[in-house]
């Protein structure tokens, strides 16, 4: 039931109903809005006072105290029921039947009110601000403390009413209000974890220190031990210049002949090996242009580097008598008997 307090004189409505959700007399238009129905009498009273344009309400669970602002779509409703939408009756805790109270109001124009996204998932869309003044046209106040939802691209989004200015409730109609927003209830900062640190910690490092001296010493005797060891032999690599040689007179090609050049490069690096290692006697190098020197890896280039120092090394050697051994001289074959033999044979003239 509904009772009214007050009459034309005092120019105040008062009422109590039975509030019932929006989906009771299929108005789901009207979910998204501040916009109740109320019954016929509520029209008839308030047409007989004197009250402010737009209808606003004040409207109260006295059971719980709590409290928001409403404007009325229509007046159709059953006698002595209100339809609430949905959010406004979870705002006012309210239950389908329970008494809620009416009471007419007149709220200033709104100059500033701040929101703030209930959860971040409405960052997602790519045109808030748009979204945001669509959606309030369907309302007429504001009240601190009150969630609204937004709907948008079939997904309802709950925004919360933090601060209003001039007042803890506002009229949003026909004015110029700035609007704030606060970050979403459930927003996290990002965090940016640092790049691994290259030093030690503090402790850490202490307690290395105290063992570099020991570890120092047997990695000196060890490092000496590691260069005497022989280098571990390693996989098949590239090896330039393979193949045989053949000869124009056709003799076998001798696989110990080499230019002259490349014998005396092979020596005289072969001289510059033996003096940096201070060996006693001579490193020979047999086979001509194909030794290889101390410790480069088969399969490797030898640089015969600069020539005028190779002839200085040699000549210092020689001086000290470490000269290397010269290389073979190169035996003749006997010629063989199909061997290829150019320009051979008798002479004819014509003449006869």
């Amino acid at each position: 039931m509904f009772h009214f307090l007050g009459g034309q004189y005092h120019g105040r409505f008062e009422a109590t109903y039975r509030a019932f959700p929006l989906a009771f007399i299929d108005k789901q238009s009207a979910e998204y809005g501040d916009k109740v129905i109320l019954p016929p009498s509520a029209l008839d009273r308030l047409a007989s006072l004197h009250i402010e344009y737009p209808m606003l309400f004040k409207v109260v669970n006295n059971s719980t105290g709590r409290s928001t602002h409403c404007s009325v779509l229509e007046f159709v409703a059953q006698e002595g029921h209100v339809y609430l939408p949905r959010w406004m009756m979870a705002n006012l805790l309210l239950t389908e039947g329970q008494p809620v109270s009416f009471a007419n109001v007149s709220l200033p124009k709104g100059t500033y009110v701040k929101l703030q996204p209930v959860t971040s998932d409405f960052l997602d869309i790519s045109n808030p601000k748009a979204v945001l003044e669509r959606t309030l046209r369907s309302y007429s106040c504001l009240t601190v403390g009150d969630c609204f939802v937004v709907h948008y691209n079939n997904k309802d989004y709950e925004i919360e009413v933090r601060s209003c200015k001039p007042g803890e409730a506002i009229s949003i109609i026909e004015t110029d209000c700035q609007v704030d927003f606060e970050a979403p209830k459930d927003y996290k900062e990002p965090t940016y974890t640092p790049a691994a640190a290259a030093a030690a910690p503090p402790a850490a490092a202490a307690g290395a220190g105290a063992s570099n001296g020991a570890a120092a010493a047997g990695a000196a005797g060890g490092s000496a031990a590691a260069a005497a060891e022989p280098e571990e032999e390693e996989g098949p690599k590239f090896v330039p210049f393979v193949g045989t040689g053949r000869r124009l007179d056709g003799k076998p090609a001798s696989s110990s002949s080499g230019p002259p050049a490349a014998s005396a490069a092979a020596a005289a690096a072969a001289a510059r090996a033996a003096a940096a290692a201070g060996a006693g006697s001579s490193s020979g190098s047999g086979g001509g242009g194909s030794a290889v020197t101390g410790g480069a890896k088969p399969g490797t280039f030898v640089s015969s580097g600069n020539r005028l120092a190779d002839k200085l090394a040699l000549d210092k050697l020689k001086a000290q008598g470490k000269a290397p051994a010269p290389p073979p001289a190169e035996e003749e074959k006997p010629d063989e008997g199909l061997a290829f033999k150019p320009f051979e044979g008798k002479g004819r003239s014509l003449k006869g």
